[in-house]
């Protein structure tokens, strides 16, 4: 997987509810902040908090690519910054939420097969 790969990867794991995958995007002492607000420091504790997303707000929900973009930071160090339109979220009623932006940006780094994600912070954009 290179940099450019990555936001797919993503967006493809959010999609199907696959928290496992998600989490193996990052590095194994790597840190998330969710766009529920969920701090993880960990693949597995990153694993549990878009698990708990995944069977719940976001059930349903899908991502729709934007505009994104990688700079290398080093031959092995690259951020990602990548824009997501958010549909399907479910508020706590049961009702559908309207489509809202959200930002991804990650620092990757490369393990020499993969680019992991050392840090990542999805956000919800106003």
């Amino acid at each position: 997987m290179t940099p450019d790969d990555f936001s797919r990867a993503f967006a493809y794991a959010f999609g199907d509810r696959d928290a496992k995958s998600m989490a193996e995007l990052m590095t194994e002492d790597g840190t998330a902040h969710t766009l529920t607000g969920i701090w993880a420091e960990g693949r597995e504790a990153a694993r549990q908090a878009f698990e708990a997303e995944a069977t719940g707000i976001f059930v349903r929900a899908r991502l729709v690519t934007g505009k994104g973009t990688v700079v290398p930071l080093g031959p092995d160090v690259a951020l990602l910054r990548q824009r997501y339109v958010v549909t399907g979220a479910i508020e706590e009623t049961g009702e559908e939420m309207p489509r809202f932006g959200a930002m991804l940006i990650a620092v990757l780094q490369s393990d020499g097969l993969n680019w992991r994600a050392i840090s990542l912070t999805f956000t919800v954009l106003a």
